[in-house]
């Protein structure tokens, strides 16, 4: 049976013993967050991935995410600290959905969805360097939407019906552990800097770890005269533990379609940035390797359009 694998087993215990370590700070949490709440700066964000936007047709792979987040930000003697929640909703289908099941590829990516909630706690010091904490609680497969909100969004924007769904990823509540953490800004002239970062998640969902570094170029700081607006470009290397919409859910044995993931994948990402005194919006194309044992390449390889807006009063 696939759960009793030795890096679903391992996994299993490590979060069964975070969990009961989390039950402890759970009311000092809530205190915390009162206070932020109360006194911080708050922030509203809204993300969106998909690779429609760029004017494709065939959209498949990794296809939409969307994420609203709020969080609220309080100034310290070393820095800052914020705290906050967010929502997310994410989409994974073959490389074309309007192939029928029956006839899709057996390396061919599974439909999946991921459904979540969560918090996260961050830690910045005036040198720019920053520890990030988190927990997600969702729902993976049918349970997620994923279905419904890919044909309603087709039919909105008069694209080919998705006909394939019926062989998702099978139901399970997951849980998602988060932490990461970036250096200082290394600053390479006075318009230039670059920042290496790690993250790390563990659950029955995801488990991977991740280092990525980020070059930016422009105007880096905003003024009441003139707003921050730069271009970047970041890389970054990902090792895969497990990955729940390849594999399907760590605790379900009755899948219809699994794939083994690729245990090492990357990823490139080009944009620009753009901020100032209330708000800020990115936008970037991003670049992400093939995730599929066996899979060619030139067949795995996904690229999608990404986009935010934040509004910080």
């Amino acid at each position: 049976m696939r759960f009793v694998s030795r890096h679903a087993t391992t996994i299993k215990l490590l979060i069964a013993m975070t969990i009961l370590g989390l039950q402890c700070h759970v009311l000092r949490a809530q205190e915390s967050l009162q206070t932020f709440i109360r006194d911080g700066r708050p922030t509203s964000t809204l993300e969106i991935d998909n690779d429609s936007l760029l004017l494709r047709r065939d959209d498949g792979l990794y296809t939409s995410g969307v994420r609203f987040s709020r969080s609220y930000r309080l100034g310290t003697a070393e820095g800052w600290r914020s705290a906050g929640w967010r929502l997310g909703q994410q989409l994974y289908t073959p490389s074309d959905v309007r192939v029928p099941a029956d006839n899709l590829s057996p390396l061919d990516r599974p439909y999946a969805g991921w459904l979540y909630g969560g918090f996260f706690y961050n830690i910045v010091d005036f040198d720019g360097s920053e520890l990030a904490f988190g927990l997600d609680v969702g729902c993976l497969g049918p349970c997620a939407g994923g279905r419904p909100t890919q044909t309603l969004v087709h039919k909105l924007f008069d694209q080919p019906e998705p006909r394939g769904w019926r062989t998702q990823i099978r139901n399970e509540a997951g849980l998602v552990l988060r932490a990461g953490a970036r250096a200082p800004y290394w600053r390479l002239h006075r318009h230039v800097d670059v920042r290496p970062g790690v993250a790390f998640r563990l659950g029955n969902v995801f488990t991977d770890l991740t280092a990525d570094a980020t070059l930016r170029a422009g105007r880096l700081e905003s003024s009441a005269e003139a707003a921050g607006i730069y271009v970047f470009a970041r890389g970054s290397i990902r090792a895969v533990g497990y990955d729940a919409t390849l594999e399907g859910g760590m605790f379900s044995e009755d899948q219809v379609r699994t794939v083994k993931p690729r245990r090492t994948t990357g990823e490139w990402e080009l944009g620009l940035q753009w901020y100032q005194r209330s708000w800020a919006w990115r936008l970037s194309v991003v670049r992400r390797g093939n995730e599929i044992a066996g899979l060619p390449d030139s067949l795995g390889r996904q690229d999608f359009l990404r986009f935010s807006i934040s509004y910080f009063p």
